[in-house]
């Protein structure tokens, strides 16, 4: 028998019936801000704080807990809808793509998150078509890795690989402060997403989750937040 640590489970997120997500793993949690460029802008991300070690813990869904981020069975109380309506189809299989010289960028829209990294100095849609100039390629690059929901992927075209940040497995409590409002559940990393009847969403490097509870894309976010005013309390 192998000692508890190594006994330790995988990080994975199981999205529950009109519940919460259950996260196991030792996923690190944290509050990450959108920071703006000196037009106000979207631009970077900022760490300003990490949550306790746990090996398992369960994350609001509905939006309303009284503990947020994590559940405390509010949306028993409320009769929470939490019915799951993204396609489930691989991001290949819903992306356009838009072709340049040495980047090529894949967009699958029902992903976005309304961050707003993708409209600094140029849309990334515009600078990927100018991507073998220096600064269009750079500006390209630093927009669409800044994109939380992964609506957006590059491909170097020389060497065929997508060019991807690299994350550990970690979550992040997304805040909008340019909107004065909390944003989804930003997944890094790979990590596994499990629907309620127990088939796994298409892994990636990057995703965002709807916890207002307000998507249309659940459990995927769609920028309902925004509408919705969602305020978890840690907005600063």
């Amino acid at each position: 028998m192998g000692n508890s640590s190594s006994m330790s489970e995988q990080p994975k997120i199981v999205v529950i019936e009109h519940g919460p997500y259950i996260v196991t793993g030792h996923v690190p949690l944290s509050v990450e801000v959108i920071t703006p460029n000196r037009d106000g802008g979207s631009w970077e991300w900022k760490q300003e704080r990490r949550f306790e070690d746990r090996e398992r813990y369960r994350l609001c869904r509905c939006g309303h807990s009284k503990t947020k981020p994590y559940c405390d069975g509010t949306h028993n109380e409320i009769g929470f809808d939490g019915t799951e309506t993204a396609t489930g189809a691989p991001f290949a299989q819903q992306a356009e793509t838009t072709d340049g010289p040495t980047l090529v960028l894949k967009d699958a829209e029902s992903f976005c998150a309304s961050a707003r990294f993708c409209d600094n100095y140029g849309s990334a849609w515009e600078l990927v078509t100018q991507s073998d100039k220096k600064k269009q390629r750079e500006l390209t690059i630093h927009e669409v890795e800044r994109c939380p929901s992964g609506r957006l992927v590059l491909r170097d075209k020389k060497t065929g690989r997508p060019v991807e940040p690299e994350f550990e497995p970690s979550i992040g409590l997304v805040q909008d402060p340019a909107k004065a409002r909390s944003g989804p559940l930003w997944v890094r990393g790979g990590i596994p997403v499990e629907s309620v009847s127990g088939v796994r969403y298409e892994t990636r490097n990057r995703v965002t989750l709807c916890r207002c509870g307000a998507s249309d894309n659940k459990p995927f976010c769609d920028g309902s937040h925004l509408k919705a005013k969602f305020n978890d309390g840690l907005l600063e």
